[in-house]
């Protein structure tokens, strides 16, 4: 009897004990079945930032763990050679504008009124001659004069008339202006040299090293003096804002996270806090879990890396932080956000 005292209530506690833990399993499953939790650190992004152009740094305006933002003058190249450049190609433009605008204007009216004057002298000068030469003519019947003073008279009044032609044709000219195919080549010309100008110019605003985007400098790779090129970098910037989370995504999860959806991303170093985020890649290729990525899935499972975007305005998720990711399932492509932090 003493026996069957001790087993009933023993046996009651476990019942109680199944009972609670039936249903303290089934709200985990209710809740497991609406989000989905994923492990995974903050990517590192960076880029090498190297000068457009070839030459000596003359400035470094930034130190290692300086906060920049997006076109922020990085630093500067030597530009003295480029400068004397920038001004010979301006002045041999502005010469070339001039003449173009001087072929174009065509004639000056001085200058018509000048091949109209010389038109008219040499129109009086043949009629001149030409009377001479007539009178001439008529003292040969009266041999007054010989054969050979009628021939030079009859000479110069021929060179007369051509004077008179070349005269008219000049003027002709004067008022015609300029051919068009000169004023073509001018142009071209022109053209060319504002070509040469905006080059010297591009290849100046190469010599200055600006911010791509908001960003730390991680590294300062060279100093003033040193060599650069495009193929050489100078800085290293990392982008905080938005920051990418890689995260590894279980196959049987797969089909329940469309591209975009909202994620929330917690951290140990800022418990109490939670950073908004969206989905923007999913691999589309599997691979198996790495060992450093804590999932509870079985870690033979294929996994998907997929990158969530998070938004670190304060910049308090550092580069190669571990988090935690929380995606709610189930959400239409509607609930989706627009993929820019603060939209």
């Amino acid at each position: 009897m003493q026996k069957k005292k001790v087993v009933i209530p023993l046996l009651l506690m476990l019942l109680s004990a199944g009972v609670a833990g039936f249903w303290w399993q089934s709200d985990q499953q209710e809740i497991d079945s609406t989000t989905l939790q994923l492990y995974g650190n903050v990517d590192i992004r960076e880029a090498q930032l190297a000068f457009n152009g070839s030459d000596h740094i003359a400035e470094i305006l930034v130190q290692e763990g300086d906060r920049v933002t997006r076109g922020q003058l990085l630093g500067r190249l030597q530009t003295e050679l480029l400068e004397a450049q920038l001004a010979e190609a301006e002045a041999t433009l502005t010469a070339q504008e001039q003449v173009v605008a001087k072929l174009e204007a065509g004639s000056r009216p001085e200058e018509i009124r000048k091949g109209q004057a010389e038109l008219n002298a040499a129109l009086a000068r043949a009629k001149s001659t030409r009377s001479s030469y007539q009178r001439i003519a008529r003292l040969l019947d009266k041999e007054l004069v010989s054969p050979e003073d009628v021939e030079n008279a009859q000479s110069l009044a021929e060179a007369a008339a051509a004077q008179v032609e070349v005269a008219r044709e000049t003027l002709a000219l004067l008022k015609a202006g300029p051919r068009k195919e000169e004023i073509a080549v001018a142009r071209a010309e022109l053209a060319a040299r504002q070509a040469g100008l905006a080059l010297v110019r591009q290849r100046l605003n190469n010599a200055n090293l600006y911010a791509p985007s908001d960003g730390i400098i991680r590294n300062r790779i060279l100093e003033p003096g040193d060599m650069a090129s495009p193929q050489t970098p100078v800085l290293t910037l990392a982008y905080i804002d938005p920051v990418w989370v890689r995260a590894y995504l279980p196959e049987p999860a797969l089909g329940k996270v469309p591209l975009g959806v909202k994620a929330t991303i917690h951290t140990d170093s800022y418990p109490d806090k939670s950073y908004s985020g969206w989905i923007g890649y999913i691999s589309p290729s599997a691979e198996f879990t790495p060992k450093s990525v804590q999932t509870p899935e079985l870690r033979t499972r294929l996994v998907y890396s997929v990158k969530i975007h998070v938004c670190n305005p304060q910049g308090e998720l550092r580069l190669g932080m571990p988090v935690s990711v929380t995606i709610p399932l189930g959400q239409k492509p509607s609930d989706t956000t627009v993929n820019q932090c603060g939209e």
